[in-house]
């Protein structure tokens, strides 16, 4: 265990809308509930920067000593086409999509996202939980609800009426009022725009592949009480910290307040804390838009899943972050220097205590990723001794999760043909004759190479 242990975190709580310090409810130990994927296609890079995040935050409470019961539930029934209680089920549609059921593509994308988050060192939850293994306990959620007189129902399910909470929309500071005059016909039965699904029932003359008995007729949950019920379940009724993107603040993470509120008196989590979007073009990536980069495609391309890694960690995971090949092209070309570092100090040593504690301090104020790396180069340049700056570095990686102990360079010369074409493209590109130094990068690629380019010059690496 770190020496460092148990020193002062302080953490931004987007309920409060503050940074404040952190102390867990239980001495020692922290609850960490993440919202899991819908697991009706492949996950975008833009959803594994959230779970970088939520890795980077993992693995701060454990630097300083805690234990982390991370849990992270798969949406696999519930969630609809609209966060508003409309249209298909997402698992329906992805059903229609692939020709497969909707049992066996929750299997194929839960598969390929634990796999991404493998490939990305994110350490997997200590539970896995699956809304489809855990109905029982979302009826009697709902049950309790109905018990308090917080639900009515409509002919297309039982809503939890969100009037009969004062608090309602505090987490998103939502405009209720100008909300609610805003609404039109297409809320349907609901008595307010801001009510949502307890239970959706299945609609008359049609069977759907996932569908339950309730006490209010066959249906299947709504999205938000899923959380509610599985976090409850296996982290109680108030923990530590309930994480999430930025896009679940305003309806996902709000209802799942309200009902838990409702049903037993808590806020649900001590700390509220939230990724934000990766954008591309300035615009948030996203799946409904289509075109969207699996972290498969950056394989596809020559790179290596943590050069990704590396780039999520040059921004602040409260701000948003733009991707362009040429940014992930930077950061693949960083990271590989200061694996290359670390590889030529030699065998670690002791580690730097000044450096560590800096490290520490920086991580532990929100999560400051992007001046923790910066060190991480103030310490290559520094003289401090070569075999201290890789067990220091090493340490840090406790954090940065970039592999810095294992990683090795690839044994392999690269080819005078290789080289040459390298040369030439540099002379191209000094010459302004863009179109040439095009071709004899694609020359380059062709016999199995990636350039990297840099203020030094241009090199040469096979692909990965």
């Amino acid at each position: 265990m770190p020496d460092h242990k148990h020193a002062g975190i302080e953490l931004f709580d987007t309920y409060e809308r503050r940074i404040r310090p952190f102390e867990p409810l239980v001495p020692g130990e922290v609850g960490l509930y993440a919202c899991g994927p819908t697991v009706y296609d492949f996950a975008h890079i833009g959803n594994l920067r959230t779970y970088v995040f939520e890795d980077l935050l993992r693995r701060t409470l454990e630097r300083n000593g805690y234990a982390v019961n991370h849990v992270m539930n798969i949406t696999d029934v519930g969630h609809l086409t609209s966060d508003e209680d409309s249209g298909d089920d997402k698992m329906e549609v992805g059903s229609r999509r692939t020709g497969k059921t909707a049992w066996e593509i929750a299997a194929k994308y839960a598969d390929a996202f634990q796999a991404d988050l493998a490939a990305l060192n994110i350490s997997p939850p200590v539970t896995w939980c699956r809304a489809t293994d855990h109905i029982p306990e979302q009826i009697e959620f709902v049950e309790d609800l109905v018990n308090k007189g917080f639900t009515y129902k409509t002919d297309d399910g039982v809503y939890f009426n969100s009037q009969m909470l004062n608090s309602y929309g505090y987490l998103a500071r939502r405009d209720l009022e100008g909300l609610q005059g805003g609404a039109r016909v297409e809320q349907g039965g609901k008595k307010a725009i801001t009510d949502f699904a307890l239970w959706k029932f299945s609609p008359a003359g049609t069977q759907r592949q996932m569908e339950w008995d309730s006490p209010w007729g066959r249906g299947f949950p709504g999205w938000h009480i899923e959380c509610s019920a599985m976090s409850a379940k296996y982290l109680g009724d108030y923990f530590d910290i309930h994480c999430g993107g930025e896009d679940h603040i305003s309806v996902h993470h709000t209802n799942e307040i309200a009902q838990t509120e409702a049903r037993c008196g808590t806020r649900l989590a001590n700390f509220w804390m939230h990724g934000y979007f990766l954008q591309q073009d300035k615009s948030k990536m996203s799946k409904s838009g289509g075109g969207f980069l699996r972290l498969e495609t950056l394989q596809e391309e020559g790179y290596e899943p943590l050069d990704y890694r590396y780039l999520t960690l040059t921004a602040h995971y409260r701000s948003h972050l733009e991707f362009s090949w040429d940014n992930l092209k930077a950061a693949a070309v960083a990271r590989r220097r200061l694996m290359e570092a670390a590889w030529e100090w030699g065998d670690p040593g002791a580690v730097s205590v000044e450096f560590r504690d800096r490290f520490t301090a920086l991580v532990n104020r929100d999560l400051g990723l992007p001046e923790a790396l910066a060190l991480a180069w103030e310490l290559k340049a520094s003289d401090v001794a070569d075999s201290s700056k890789r067990a220091t570095l090493i340490d840090f990686d406790e954090v940065l999760g970039l592999d810095v102990a294992t990683w090795e360079p690839v044994n392999t010369e690269i080819p005078d043909a290789v080289v040459a074409l390298v040369r030439q493209r540099d002379e191209a590109r000094a010459a302004k004759d863009y179109a040439l130094a095009d071709h004899l990068r694609a020359e380059v690629d062709a016999l199995g190479f990636v350039v990297e380019d840099s203020r030094d010059g241009s090199v040469a690496r096979p692909k990965e």
